[in-house]
């Protein structure tokens, strides 16, 4: 794969959804080599939000509608859209013939029934992916086509990846739990929509719609979403537990791990506890986890929150405890932008594909 005299031929799946949003902003941002951008809405049907500033759409765009694979370097999928069949039939059809490298941002389409990426026609091709991680934890991949489809890693798994390896290289671990607490805007906007009028509704004593998360999110905690709920989360845990397995391996122990929905917007916060061999400092752990993407405060400065870490690809963590109970123990708390994080994961692997390509 080359790029023309101008750059890439880009597609966006779900250019209208709030990952897209941010993907089209990320790759204006880092002045990603676009000589064409064709974007694929999820329907129309995305509500409006006054509250949000949403940007408008990227000024390259150039058209909305069908394209072939062929006609294409690179299609990320920010959306499980009604696009997304067409033009994933159109690339299983063209087989390994296929130029384009598509990027799934939304998951391995475990807890989609509309889309099964994980069929025997393209299971062998899934690999995911954190190019940051697997410059200095590189893990040998073969691969089984010139054009596979690739996994971007989803944040939480970024965050707990990011994390777990790091220590690993320093200290052997025995176990690990993670809690991972997620936002409304994992169910896109509709999430965030609901979620404001639930805390407007409640504040007014008004009754609060409840169709995306099937239970009252404001001002509370959800260890899972309510019966009549249809909000992205229903499927995410497993879907984390798919690709954490599948990017860590043997590497690190696999975490146990649960999924919390949290009354907030944006951002998502994992709550970690892990398990050494033997005892370690906090001083020698904050040592293994910083450098690159990851920044650990000490005790003397503020927890990191969810808010503040909006619009940052970085993650923060906070000062690192020792389990009084267990001292091989240590409890970590990490922040990350959802959205940022993950549109620079994907615009970071379209960036290696092109190095790779290159050389």
């Amino acid at each position: 794969m080359k790029p023309g005299k101008e750059g890439y031929r880009v597609a966006v799946v779900g250019a209208d959804s709030l990952l897209g949003k941010e993907l089209m902003a990320v790759l204006e941002e880092r002045k990603f080599p676009v000589s064409r951008l064709v974007t694929f809405d999820t329907g129309g049907d995305e509500p409006e939000l006054p509250i949000i500033d949403l940007r408008a759409g990227s000024q390259n765009a150039v058209e909305d509608g069908a394209v072939n694979a062929e006609d294409l370097d690179f299609a990320f999928l920010a959306a499980r859209s009604r696009e997304m069949p067409a033009f994933l039939k159109t690339w299983r059809e063209l087989g390994s013939a296929a130029r384009c490298q598509i990027i799934d941002m939304v998951g391995d389409g475990g807890a989609d029934d509309t889309v099964r990426l994980e069929d025997p026609a393209t299971a062998a091709l899934h690999h995911v992916h954190v190019p940051f991680l697997d410059r200095r934890f590189p893990l040998p991949i073969v691969e089984s086509s010139p054009a596979p489809l690739r996994v971007s890693a989803h944040p939480a798994v970024i965050v707990i990846s990011s994390v777990l390896l790091r220590l690993s290289a320093r200290f052997p671990l025995k176990t690990a739990v993670a809690q991972v607490f997620a936002s409304a805007s994992d169910s896109g906007s509709r999430g965030i929509e609901e979620l404001q009028k639930q805390t407007v509704g409640l504040l007014s004593f008004q009754k609060a719609p409840r169709q995306v998360f099937g239970a009252q999110l404001a001002f509370n905690l959800l260890s899972r979403l309510g019966r009549s709920g249809t909000g992205e989360v229903a499927g995410l845990e497993a879907r984390l537990r798919r690709q954490l397995q599948a990017y860590l391996g043997d590497r690190v122990p696999a975490p146990a791990l649960h999924l919390f929905q949290a009354p907030v917007f944006y951002s998502l916060g994992v709550s970690l506890y892990v398990e050494t061999a033997e005892p370690v400092a906090p001083e020698a752990a904050t040592a293994a986890l910083a450098g690159e993407r990851v920044h650990v405060r000490t005790a003397k400065q503020d927890a990191p929150t969810q808010v503040e870490v909006t619009g940052s690809s970085d993650i923060l963590v906070d000062s690192i405890a020792v389990e009084p109970a267990r001292p091989p123990g240590l409890w970590l708390w990490a922040v990350a932008d959802n959205l940022r994080l993950a549109a620079a994961n994907a615009v970071e692997l379209a960036a290696s594909l092109r190095e790779r390509a290159r050389a």
